[in-house]
């Protein structure tokens, strides 16, 4: 027996929404970073070039729950980088500097995000919150 499908296009528009809003931070925080299309496409899974250029359009358009996650992580490391440094030059100094520390072990934070795995996202989110003292 099969269960009806009660999604309703309100829901469908919704996520759809959801996804572009999702985006447009993505590529705003990416931006302000000074990333290149190569890093976008690495902080996103890999994904193709002409799928980033498709997001780059920012549609309404459901992401999938590893993009929404992907992007999750980014804006919680966005943010805590905002709490963490007085301005946003700083902030993006850090991204991009060499960084002794576990996890990165002498790499930028950039660098070791742009690996492709999620877990690098998570273990620089959990860094930065460890820093805040979360």
């Amino acid at each position: 027996m099969t269960l009806p499908d009660t999604t309703t296009a309100t829901d469908l528009h919704g996520e759809e929404r959801r996804g572009q809003v999702a985006l447009k931070a993505f590529f705003n925080i990416t931006a302000e970073w000074g990333c290149t299309q190569a890093d976008r496409q690495k902080l996103l899974g890999d994904i193709a070039r002409s799928t980033l250029n498709n997001y780059a359009r920012l549609p309404a358009q459901r992401l999938n729950r590893d993009l929404l996650e992907r992007i999750s992580y980014i804006m919680g490391i966005y943010k805590a980088l905002q709490i963490l440094y007085p301005s946003r030059e700083l902030a993006t100094r850090w991204i991009k500097a060499p960084n002794q520390a576990l996890p990165f072990n002498g790499h930028s934070a950039l660098e070791f995000m742009t690996r492709g795995s999620m877990m690098h996202l998570a273990e620089t989110r959990r860094y930065l919150d460890a820093q805040r003292g979360w």
